[in-house]
């Protein structure tokens, strides 16, 4: 079946421009923090992740709005963001920043995202539970109506079908990794000049030890976010196509 792209089913809605993905507790914390730098940087926040790795790391992904972001931006968005952190002290003790783009399997967070990557397959995982499953995998039709549209074929359906996600039922979205999603990224970056620091790519970037002298390392880049409430529904028509950078921060002295 052909394409269909997400302007033949959009019509004239505006496209809301914030992330319907939140983060909560410290990683949302320093989201709200990470946000306003990096837009006047003339970036984009993607996520943020904390986990127990190497003590404490701090995971930020970003991205232009074209959706790309290059070695030397990450540099300087780390650059920008560790004072920030350190000035607000988040995260006790030592922690380490890391700074990557999204990568090509990556999060779906905005609704640009889901235009972006009409016709690729992705993966959601809802807040709640829908007729017993909160994990969905399909094709991106796009995003029409406030909603997130999906096409699905289930066991228990008749033929794939069309649904319509309000983006507040959202937990996690991502971009599966296909051969032809390969092919789509290797043709969208192909058009950017400067090498793009894709999540889990080799980077050099600037640490500071715990002694505050500057060394280089390489080190790979790379890093869900939290949930609210919404609903989804079919929507009333038939599918008409296939699926086919980062230091350490010692705190307090």
């Amino acid at each position: 079946m052909p394409d269909v792209k997400v302007s033949e089913v959009a019509g004239d809605s505006p496209m809301p421009a914030g992330r319907f993905a939140r983060e909560s507790g410290v990683a949302g914390r320093i989201a709200d923090l990470a946000e306003p730098v990096l837009s006047e940087l003339g970036f984009q926040l993607v996520r943020v992740q904390v986990s127990g790795r190497d003590g404490h790391t701090v995971q930020i992904m970003a991205e232009r709005e074209d959706g790309y972001l290059t070695i030397d931006e990450c540099e300087t968005i780390s650059r920008e963001l560790s004072p920030v952190f350190d000035a607000y002290d988040i995260i006790e003790g030592a922690y380490r920043l890391e700074v990557s783009s999204p990568g090509i399997d990556r999060p779906l967070v905005r609704p640009v995202d889901i235009e972006r990557w009409s016709g690729q397959e992705a993966k959601v995982e809802l807040a709640e539970a829908i007729d017993g499953r909160k994990r969905l995998r399909g094709t991106i039709e796009g995003y029409s109506d406030g909603e997130v549209r999906l096409v699905i074929d289930l066991p228990e359906l008749d033929g794939p079908r069309v649904i319509g996600i309000k983006p507040e039922l959202i937990a996690s979205a991502r971009l599966v990794m296909t051969d032809e999603l390969m092919r789509a990224a290797a043709e969208r970056w192909s058009a950017k000049k400067g090498p793009a620091a894709g999540e889990g790519q080799e980077m050099d970037i600037e640490l500071e030890n715990e002694n505050g002298a500057d060394r280089r390392e390489r080190k790979p880049a790379g890093a869900a976010p939290d949930r609210g409430r919404g609903g989804a529904r079919e929507v009333d028509r038939p599918a008409d196509r296939d699926r086919g950078h980062g230091g350490r921060h010692p705190k307090g002295g």
